[in-house]
């Protein structure tokens, strides 16, 4: 459960400000500050590939990642995604996203239900936005919902392959798990060195 920093509203100014000298990183939800907690290994690793592997594959093009030091404004809202993908940067606005293509959560326990709830409904109002992705840490299941689909949720599990259709990028969910230790991948890795 997120508590706020403090129960006064805060501009959109001086939440900007305040976040360009804090040691803390918070986001902004209707017109409150929330602090944001550390990340686990599994977090950081899911963040990474897929950071990493969208990045290689966008080298050279216009659209370019971004990973979690990247605010997305959302409306009057500002989060800090795990990945977000944009092809128009602001320039004039360096320090957050206004139009992301793609938008990447790495789920937790303490984070779901704001990833579920709050975020999904300020992230599919952003007209730029095509497809937003929730990967879950603890066990395999990776949830697309894309705006061509109704914002209906479609889930992929070990063994498929996700086609990411706003960067027209397809990896293999085990490689947005490389190096997660769960249950079901270190079982997945345990039969693949079996097989070999």
């Amino acid at each position: 459960m997120l508590i706020p920093k403090h129960t006064g509203l805060i501009t959109e100014d001086d939440y900007l400000q305040g976040e360009l000298i804090g040691d803390v990183k918070h986001e902004l939800i209707d017109g409150c500050v929330y602090a944001m907690a550390g990340a686990s290994a599994n977090h950081e690793r899911i963040a990474g590939n897929i950071y990493r592997k969208f990045g290689n594959h966008l080298e050279g093009l216009p659209c370019e990642p971004f990973g979690s030091d990247m605010k997305v404004k959302a409306g009057s809202n500002f989060f800090y995604p795990d990945v977000s993908v944009d092809c128009h940067f602001d320039e004039s606005q360096p320090y957050y996203v206004q139009s992301p293509i793609i938008i990447v959560e790495v789920l937790s326990k303490a984070t779901r239900k704001m990833d579920e709830t709050v975020k999904l409904l300020s992230y599919i109002d952003i007209p730029s936005l095509q497809e937003y992705v929730l990967i879950e840490q603890d066990f395999v299941d990776i949830q697309v919902i894309r705006r061509n689909e109704s914002w209906l949720p479609r889930h992929y599990f070990l063994g498929d392959e996700i086609t990411f259709e706003s960067i027209d990028l397809t990896l293999p969910v085990e490689a947005i798990y490389a190096r997660v230790h769960n249950e079901e991948m270190l079982e997945f890795l345990s039969k693949q060195a079996a097989s070999d």
